[in-house]
């Protein structure tokens, strides 16, 4: 009797084992799996690659350099095209072929929304999406984090404070008619209410549209002396452009989507003076910071291509994941990676991102974010962060 007691318990005892083998997928003796999906064939193609190189530097440079409690990374990358539904693809195959540990860095809005589900069902976690929405860390769940303040809180918070520096009489706003420009115009009008102001104007434009004449004589006619841009490259560019040959000199304020390189190398001389919100900063390689500027040179050399805000983001998403899972400890898994996050602190680094951090309840690092405009042809940081 007691020989069977035993045996039934060793039993049970290689079943719980295996049971906890299989739920933490992604993670071997001597290897972590890191998911990712990008955009690298569609309509933010030129991000989706920044992003997916810079998360490549920051892995070889820790499998070359040293390890997580003894394990080197592996990234398995997948193209969603910017559609949802190949999103969906693209995680079924990292989830259930590749074995990933955990989801990195996935670029968009409603691509993330449509792929979540799909990761849950494993429990695997969303880390530190590239998208400023605020579906990314509500309604609260234990697999969600996020590192971008919103765009909503982006405007809400700039606003006022440049109101106040420009002595602005009248504001207005141009916004992509979906969930996007709708967060900065929502941000607006709460900037607008802590100044105690309205909007003198707010004007509309489908996502696609390259003709922004109407709009610009909308608000050139409502005399506004600043406008909030929800706009992102194309749209940023052309309706600034347009305003600029119509003699209509406005401030421009956009946010974090309008803050790309492309917008001054595709714009030109007439996008001087735009300011846009942003958390961490474009790397030129003539940058004065010196660890900046040999960053952007590494990137560089490795890339044979000039690093980006987006090569940023990549590079800093797994950076931050290095530093949680080494505090998680040896025995890496879902639970112990999530609870090394709820109690951890990411302090500033050298592109400028704000101090951030997490707990069981607040799955989004911060708030704050700060302001930059385009001198000369290139962004240049010209506020200090701003916090609620």
């Amino acid at each position: 009797m007691k020989l069977k007691t035993v045996t039934m318990l060793a039993v049970l005892g290689l079943i719980a084992t295996l049971a906890s083998a299989q739920q933490q997928q992604g993670v071997s003796k001597d290897e972590i799996r890191i998911g990712t999906i990008q955009d690298l064939s569609g309509p933010l193609a030129g991000f989706g690659k920044q992003a997916r190189n810079g998360m490549q530097l920051r892995v070889d440079e820790l499998n070359e350099q040293g390890n997580v409690n003894g394990r080197k990374l592996k990234l398995f990358v997948e193209d969603s095209g910017y559609d949802p539904k190949k999103a969906v693809l693209a995680a079924q195959k990292l989830v259930n072929q590749e074995k990933i540990f955990i989801m990195a860095g996935h670029i968009g809005t409603a691509q993330n929304m449509a792929a979540m589900p799909v990761q849950f069902d494993k429990n695997i976690v969303n880390y530190m999406p590239i998208t400023a929405a605020r579906e990314m860390y509500e309604p609260l769940n234990r697999l969600k984090y996020s590192f971008a303040a919103t765009y909503y809180d982006q405007i809400r918070l700039a606003l006022p404070k440049m109101i106040k520096d420009k002595g602005a009489k009248k504001v207005c706003t141009i916004y992509q008619d979906d969930e996007f420009g709708l967060e900065v115009q929502r941000g607006a009008e709460a900037g607008l209410k802590a100044a105690n102001m309205e909007l003198a104007e707010k004007t509309s434009f489908k996502r696609g549209a390259t003709d922004f004449s109407s709009q610009v004589a909308k608000m050139k006619a409502a005399n506004c002396d600043l406008v909030v841009l929800g706009t992102i490259i194309r749209e940023t560019i052309g309706t600034v452009g347009e305003s600029r040959k119509t003699g209509f000199n406005p401030t421009f304020l956009g946010s974090s989507a309008a803050y790309t390189d492309l917008i001054h190398k595709l714009g030109g001389k007439a996008m001087d003076g735009v300011y846009a919100t942003m958390t961490v900063q474009n790397p030129y390689t003539d940058e004065q910071s010196q660890p900046l500027r040999f960053w952007a040179n590494k990137y560089k050399t490795k890339f044979n291509e000039d690093p980006t805000v987006f090569s940023v983001y990549g590079y800093v998403i797994i950076d931050s994941f290095i530093k949680a899972a080494t505090k998680a400890g040896p025995s890496l898994t879902t639970d112990s990676f999530i609870k090394a996050m709820d109690s951890i602190t990411f302090e500033p680094d050298m592109f400028g991102s704000p101090k951030s951090s997490y707990t069981a309840t607040k799955r989004l690092g911060n708030e704050q974010s700060r302001l930059s405009q385009i001198k000369d042809g290139k962004w240049v940081v010209v506020s200090d962060y701003v916090t609620p």
